[in-house]
């Protein structure tokens, strides 16, 4: 009896602290089992682009490149990007520079017309571009830091391209089915601000109120499953017996 009682408020009690919770675990576990990953990243709507080949004959050396941008660097990476084959040159302190392969200085600022004509290019679908702004400060849902370009499309899903006002490449898609995922990410995981910590010590806390009330549940189950075939045999012998 003693085992019953306390199961009972255990589970009762416990389940009035962590039940909305719980609510959003399998809601947010729903969400992420129907909507496809590939849905949510817009990759249903970026355009399968070629990369453009480098003529390395055609560009002065890496030598030439790195002294007239005056970086010393240790390591060097070269690339195709919308504004052409671009060197990105590590130093050994500080941030990595970005320069034309072509030129060894920087692009020079991206325009508005550049930068809504290299969305369209990445973007597959027929939508118009409703908005284009270069925005001072990324946006946390792009998990990004620095200047961005944002253009956005009349889509159903509200897309929106970023992209790097150095090189004109999307850097990352969002939509309102990523707002949507994610917010009942943030709920499912219980980080509510960031959305990226899933080890802090209120999901840890909850997780154990949460055994809890299976434990409890079990025990409740089992004493009454007991109880019920306990009743099951006594009404067989009165049966029996008449």
């Amino acid at each position: 009896m003693k085992v019953l009682k306390l199961s009972t408020q255990l589970h009762k009690w416990v389940g009035l602290v962590v039940g909305l919770q719980v609510l959003f675990w399998v809601g947010g576990g729903l969400v992420m089992t129907v909507i496809p990953i590939e849905t949510v990243r817009s990759e249903h709507r970026a355009a399968e682009v070629r990369p453009s080949a480098i003529y390395l004959d055609d560009l002065p050396t890496l030598a030439a490149v790195a002294l007239r941008a005056g970086v010393d660097p240790v390591q060097a990476e070269l690339s195709t990007t919308p504004r052409g084959p671009a060197w990105t040159l590590t130093p050994a302190d500080g941030e990595p520079v970005v320069v034309s392969a072509a030129t060894g200085v920087p692009f020079a600022p991206m325009s508005p017309v550049e930068a809504s004509t290299f969305a369209k290019q990445a973007y597959r679908g027929e939508a118009d571009i409703s908005g284009t702004a270069l925005l001072p400060q990324a946006p946390q849902e792009t998990g990004r830091t620095g200047p961005l370009w944002r253009v956005d499309f009349a889509d159903r899903e509200r897309t929106s391209f970023y992209l790097s006002p150095t090189t004109g490449e999307v850097v990352t898609r969002r939509s309102d089915v990523w707002r949507f995922y994610d917010l009942f990410w943030r709920l499912h995981i219980m980080d509510w601000q960031a959305g990226e910590n899933f080890n802090h010590p209120l999901i840890i806390v909850t997780t154990l109120l949460t055994l809890s009330i299976v434990i409890t549940g079990i025990i409740l189950l089992w004493i009454r499953v007991g109880r019920d075939l306990k009743a099951l045999r006594a009404s067989r012998r009165t049966s029996s017996s008449g």
